[in-house]
């Protein structure tokens, strides 16, 4: 019986998952084209270098976005496996869909104050419910966290640098006040992001209590690419314990709760937050091979 629940419990949760991940869609993909693209306010990322060649060349913005993040997409693939995947595609090819239905509705405002204010909340809440929920409409952060494990750099400094390139080249096509407008969503969107995403910031801590700890820190490992810290523990009812202490980013959240569940659904997470990452973070693959030997040598 209990299994029966786990699996009823789990079939619920990945129901729930998909409908928030369309409405997230939905409202993302509204909120660019009633607010944002006909006022020539740009998103960051994928989305924005979608827009700036829709406007020059138009090719339909629906199109754009799917091509230009085949790449990102499969770099993301590589780094956060098949459920990533799998809710990246789902995601990305409603939000094409969606900005494709919603491309004549009629812009609600053309007051440009107006568009960037409430186009970047509405944005900022779409897309922070598909972040959550563990999808993805633009694979501008699964290429940052590649070049996050490569560089000094952090995942936030990334796609910052990025976004400022995208809005310079805006700025010299559009004019300097729709880059400066479009900046200024970039900033109300992340911030909106954070609060729907239950204060998710690019950096978190995971503080995971198992009785299954080397096993676990393997998966981690091998599906994320990142090491955890075993720590000792006991408690008080359940005796000797491992705690594992993990840094990641928030996008790789909900593949971590899924590889917990999957290897021990009696284990316990916490995720905290981390203002601030110092020191090297898994940066180079030279000690990454280390990680087996250390393990090993637990045992």
């Amino acid at each position: 019986v209990g299994s029966e629940m786990c699996i009823r419990d789990r079939y619920l949760q990945f129901i729930i998952s998909f409908i928030m991940l369309t409405v997230g869609t939905v409202i993302a993909a509204y909120a660019l084209e009633s607010f944002l693209i006909p006022n020539t306010i740009l998103d960051g990322g994928v989305t924005g270098i979608s827009i700036i060649v829709s406007k020059v060349t138009n090719i339909p913005l629906s199109i754009l976005v799917l091509l230009i993040n085949i790449p990102f997409v499969y770099v993301g693939f590589r780094n956060l496996g098949k459920g990533f995947l799998v809710r990246t595609i789902y995601t990305m090819g409603l939000f094409s869909l969606c900005l494709n239905l919603f491309h004549n509705v009629e812009p609600l405002t053309e007051q440009i104050l107006l568009a960037t204010v409430f186009g970047g909340v509405l944005l900022g809440v779409g897309v922070g419910l598909i972040i959550h929920f563990g999808g993805c409409v633009d694979g501008t952060e699964s290429v940052a966290i590649v070049i996050s494990k490569k560089t000094s750099l952090s995942v936030g400094q990334v796609v910052l640098c990025f976004n400022l390139i995208i809005y310079t080249v805006a700025g010299f096509i559009f004019g300097l006040d729709r880059a400066l407008y479009s900046l200024l969503t970039y900033f109300i969107t992340f911030k909106v992001i954070d609060f729907v995403s239950e204060g998710l910031e690019q950096a978190k801590a995971a503080l995971i209590v198992t009785s299954n700890g080397t096993a676990l820190a393997e998966e981690i490992y091998k599906r994320l690419g990142r090491t955890v810290t075993f720590i000792k523990g006991q408690g008080l009812i359940s005796g000797d314990k491992e705690v594992l202490y993990c840094v990641l980013t928030r996008i790789e959240i909900f593949e971590l709760k899924k590889i917990v569940e999957e290897m021990d659904d009696r284990a316990f997470i916490t995720i905290l937050e981390v203002s601030e990452v110092i020191g090297e973070h898994i940066k180079s693959t030279k000690k990454i091979k280390k990680v087996h030997q250390n393990i090993k040598n637990l045992n």
